[in-house]
């Protein structure tokens, strides 16, 4: 079963996601009021996953995320009412695996945790869209792009996918392989990247101009 820390100030929401959850089939092993608070209760729980409040009491959630992604404690689905891009720029940057709008229908929580405790990483629909703008702006050509000459053709259609936020699931439904064999494809393209997980793949797709239907930026020689 997932285990998971829910951190928010407020008593009612912490309730409210516990109940859900728990309807989800995930366990609900904790609970935290503030950042402070969140990183002794992970600490001591061990959760695979905690949900954060980015606004509480003395510690933000943002911080907190950025001391337990160092420690590589748990994975952290940063949770908020505000959609602000300062928000959800600053959950990446500390290494949130998730942002999530707490306005996401139950089973998209629960969906949401589940894929975050496999390993994969979620960002809201509602702000997915502007990261993917934000990062298509011609002027952001920075990074480098040679890493991408490492992947293989089909490792590039991964990364295609990838950036269209599709799951392992329904990667392997669209290039027709078994789940499994996505998986492997997924985890080739972050170690020949490297990069930490989804979402930071997904930015340096757009960074480098690789475009989310799969279009190659430049010829490239390997074999699929």
């Amino acid at each position: 079963m997932v285990t998971v820390v829910v951190a928010d100030d407020q008593p009612l929401m912490r309730s409210a996601l516990a109940t859900i959850l728990a309807a989800g089939g995930i366990e609900v092993v904790g609970q935290a009021g503030s950042g402070d608070e969140a990183v002794a209760v992970v600490r001591r729980t061990r959760p695979d996953v905690v949900l954060m409040d980015v606004r509480m009491p003395g510690r933000d959630g943002l911080s907190a995320t950025a001391e337990l992604a160092r420690s590589g404690t748990a994975r952290v689905v940063v949770l908020t009412t505000f959609d602000h891009d300062e928000y959800l720029y600053g959950a990446l940057r500390a290494g949130a695996a998730g942002f999530l709008l707490k306005n996401s229908t139950p089973e998209e929580l629960v969906r949401a945790v589940q894929r975050v405790a496999a390993g994969e990483s979620v960002l809201d629909p509602a702000v997915t869209a502007r990261v993917l703008a934000r990062y298509t702006a011609p002027a952001v050509t920075a990074v480098s792009g040679d890493a991408l000459q490492r992947l293989t053709e089909r490792e590039q259609d991964v990364l295609g996918l990838l950036a269209r936020g599709l799951s392992n699931v329904e990667i392997a439904t669209d290039l027709g392989v078994g789940e499994a064999t996505a998986k492997t494809h997924v985890s080739h393209v972050l170690t020949k990247l490297g990069v930490r997980d989804r979402v930071q793949a997904v930015i340096y797709a757009y960074e480098v101009g690789f475009a989310p239907d799969g279009r190659r930026v430049r010829p490239t020689t390997n074999e699929a």
